[in-house]
């Protein structure tokens, strides 16, 4: 069965907005890896579009640096993503597919197929997916900064059997960024 992998970058006070972080060259090849290491991607909408065009963008036109641009690439490799929304009329991309009907019952499809890990990233999509207990992983990346505001990492969540986690590894990189691995305990 493949694994639903849930990875995010958040601040100290757990702020998960992209505009309170910067990646630095080690956090983008860790997040490389990770995109890689994915045969599909699930978003909501909101951040669908905080992806996409950005992300292909860049790889058609290499307008990055170079971590940019290797992000980017294997962010285009990964053969499927599917967006969950009531209101995105039509994606980009011949590989992207946009589901309105059940998200629980949509991931376990995904994950008993034949593949690479699924990747979900944002907020609102993950809690849903981590209430119903369906996140196999949580990769997250924790920034040395205080953010103060902004939307909060699993805010509001209510697990139905609680939501214990096992700590797999840790890595500290030279910018104080720590790289969280926990998987479902």
């Amino acid at each position: 069965m493949r694994k639903l992998i849930y990875a995010i970058n958040i601040t100290l006070d757990g702020c998960c907005d992209h505009t309170k972080m910067r990646p630095d060259e080690e956090t983008y090849e860790y997040f490389i890896q990770l995109t890689r290491d994915a045969g599909a991607l699930v978003y909501g909408r909101k951040t669908y579009e905080l992806m996409v065009p950005y992300w292909p963008d860049i790889a058609r036109d290499r307008s990055g640096g170079k971590q940019e641009n290797d992000f980017a690439d294997a962010f285009v490799a990964v053969g499927q993503m599917i967006v969950f929304s009531r209101s995105l009329e039509k994606a980009e991309g011949k590989n992207t597919s946009i589901v309105r009907g059940d998200l629980g019952e949509t991931i376990l499809k995904l994950k008993q197929q034949p593949g690479k890990n699924i990747m979900v990233g944002g907020v609102s999509i993950a809690i849903q997916l981590a209430e119903l207990g369906l996140i196999d992983e949580f990769h997250f990346m924790v920034h040395p900064t205080i953010a103060g505001e902004g939307r909060r990492l699993l805010e509001g969540i209510n697990p139905h059997q609680g939501l214990n986690l096992k700590l797999v590894s840790s890595k500290v990189f030279r910018s104080g960024c720590v790289a969280l691995h926990y998987k479902r305990g």
